[in-house]
């Protein structure tokens, strides 16, 4: 409970700062603009229809894009991490291309698919795939031997140990890797719509600032941030759910 009304304290305090620097006039309306404006255009927008038809495909875009990214990566990944020749092979191109800037990347993607979905799961797979496979060959690889040498006591195969041993007793870690990744999906989302999109919270907010609608600029950012924090609250509901033994392990 303690912790609970620190956390709720923290949003209580910026929330306080932003109510003071505004309503007081310390900052003007153009450059940041009171809550109650911001709530009034949400009013306005769910009013309209547009609010939740943004939602929808917003979120359509990056479910489906990470979805895409995670399919693959998850594989690569565990095969990475238990497998020398997979490493040797997918290393050299996975660190290679992770440190290229997806946003360079936008102008290709709009001429080989236009500014279709597919153009927006493309920026999404490319943000978080590379890294996610990284991160997924890192948590096989942490699985401890002992538990792996039991395995092949027991008279298991390879397949089997990457897939009965190696693979449960990472996936509590590969979980929390999936959890950080969405957050990442989201930005490169933003970046896409941005730039190439008609429709979608990205969208909205570009559009705003082409005739300096800070409200709207404001209530689109707090959108994707308030819908961040409830995947991200679900994402640990269901971690704990399904790998219940690692809330025991941490309090202990």
């Amino acid at each position: 409970m303690r912790l609970k009304i620190v956390s709720a304290s923290g949003i209580a305090l910026v929330l306080a700062v932003w109510c003071a620097v505004t309503y007081t006039g310390m900052v003007g309306s153009l450059f940041l603009p009171t809550p109650t404006a911001v709530l009034q255009e949400a009013v306005k927008e769910i009013q309209s229809g547009v609010f939740f038809s943004d939602i929808e495909v917003s979120f359509y875009r990056i479910t489906i894009g990470f979805v895409f990214a995670t399919a693959f990566a998850l594989p690569i990944g565990v095969l990475m991490g238990t497998s020398k020749t997979w490493k040797a092979f997918w290393e050299p191109l996975v660190g290679f291309i992770r440190y290229m800037p997806v946003v360079a990347f936008i102008p290709m993607s709009i001429l080989w698919f236009g500014t279709s979905d597919m153009q927006k799961f493309f920026i999404i797979f490319l943000g978080v795939f590379f890294q996610e496979v990284i991160m997924i060959a890192d948590n096989c690889k942490r699985v401890k031997r002992s538990v792996v040498e039991v395995g092949m006591t027991l008279g298991l195969n390879r397949l089997e140990v990457i897939k009965d041993i190696v693979v449960r007793a990472a996936m509590p870690s590969i979980w929390d890797t999936l959890r950080t990744v969405w957050g990442w999906a989201w930005t490169y989302l933003v970046v896409a719509e941005l730039v190439a999109a008609t429709s979608g919270l990205g969208f909205r907010i570009m559009q705003a600032q082409r005739y300096l609608s800070t409200e709207t600029i404001i209530l689109g950012i707090l959108t994707i941030g308030v819908l961040g924090l409830i995947t991200d609250l679900i994402f640990g509901l269901l971690g704990k759910f399904f790998f219940p033994w690692m809330e025991k392990e941490k309090i202990n």
